[in-house]
């Protein structure tokens, strides 16, 4: 396939992008409902982001212009970059380069940072504070989430790339069938949770304490791309908690409704998790990603060296 049609069209922008907002319509459409409201139409998340892209672009006055303005795209390009090499590894495993999962790792930081950088960009006092809270939940969840995918490294006989993780659970079953791969898989979900910054991690926006924090500044275009960007990360980072832990995507025959509900389950715990539970503070995230889930993930290691 044609490297540029594989990154802008599929698996690349184009199909991220579409999906993300088809799962951010989920999510609203399931929410409203739980709290007896009708919930958006389909097409509401594409009708936000192109009204957003149809307003004016205001710069904080004493913000630095060139990196408020640039951090958004950061973010987006790497989101594209992650979900191309996810579904590039399900759809060629053979294809891919050795270390591609720690690549993938690293492009899923870049988002939160560059959230940050765009937030103390803006010179903002509550968008600071946004991403000081940002700062310190990514550096509160990244350890046990590299902990829970560092479980399925080992049970796959240290593969570092991300087709050789697919090929084995092709063959010998999913990571998440062993009591290592079922806690890791636990902390995985913990940590998405956080990382996509939703209840009860949404500690770096919370509306009703500063305002969007880390929002507040942003307005047109460059706000739409951020809003793009967690839509796409809604997709995307479920997805590679698929490949890691549950097989990826098998796109034989009747095959693939199961791959499709793989992502469906885990979309339904995002969601159940944000409409059940209250917003914690920073200091709570932090003792408890640092504790009890660092515990169950140093467990699921152990037990992945044992064979369990």
């Amino acid at each position: 396939m044609n490297p540029y049609l594989t990154y802008l069209i599929f698996p690349g922008f184009l199909f991220t992008a579409l999906v993300g907002m088809v799962a951010s319509w989920i999510d609203r459409k399931v929410t409203a409902r739980v709290q007896w409201r009708v919930g958006p139409p389909l097409l509401q998340p594409l009708y936000d982001f192109v009204k957003l892209l149809g307003k004016e672009t205001i710069v904080p006055k004493n913000g630095s212009k060139l990196t408020f303005l640039a951090a958004p795209i950061f973010g987006l390009v790497a989101v594209t970059m992650v979900s191309t090499m996810i579904w590039s590894a399900m759809l060629w495993p053979s294809k891919g380069f050795q270390g591609d999962i720690i690549v993938v790792l690293y492009f899923l930081m870049v988002p939160s940072i560059a959230v940050i950088i765009g937030a103390f960009a803006s010179r903002n006092r509550i968008a600071s504070l946004g991403g000081s809270r940002e700062m310190k939940l990514m550096l509160a969840d990244e350890l046990p989430f590299l902990i829970a995918v560092f479980v399925a490294i080992i049970q796959t006989g240290g593969s570092l790339k991300l087709g050789q993780i697919v090929m084995y659970q092709q063959t010998y079953g999913m990571i998440l069938c062993s009591i290592s791969g079922i806690l890791a898989m636990i902390v995985a979900v913990l940590t998405m949770q956080a990382k996509l910054t939703l209840v009860p991690f949404d500690i770096p926006e919370a509306e009703t304490e500063i305002m969007s924090g880390v929002f507040v500044e942003y307005s047109g275009p460059p706000l739409a791309i951020l809003k793009l960007t967690r839509m796409m990360m809604l997709f995307t980072l479920p997805m590679f908690l698929v490949l890691v832990f549950l097989g990826g995507v098998d796109f034989h025959g009747w095959n693939i409704l199961w791959s499709i509900l793989k992502y469906v389950v885990l979309l339904v715990l995002i969601i159940l998790i944000r409409n059940t539970n209250p917003r914690v503070r920073i200091d709570q995230a932090l003792r408890f990603f640092w504790g009890p889930v660092t515990f169950i993930g140093i467990v699921a290691v152990i037990l992945a060296f044992l064979g369990f």
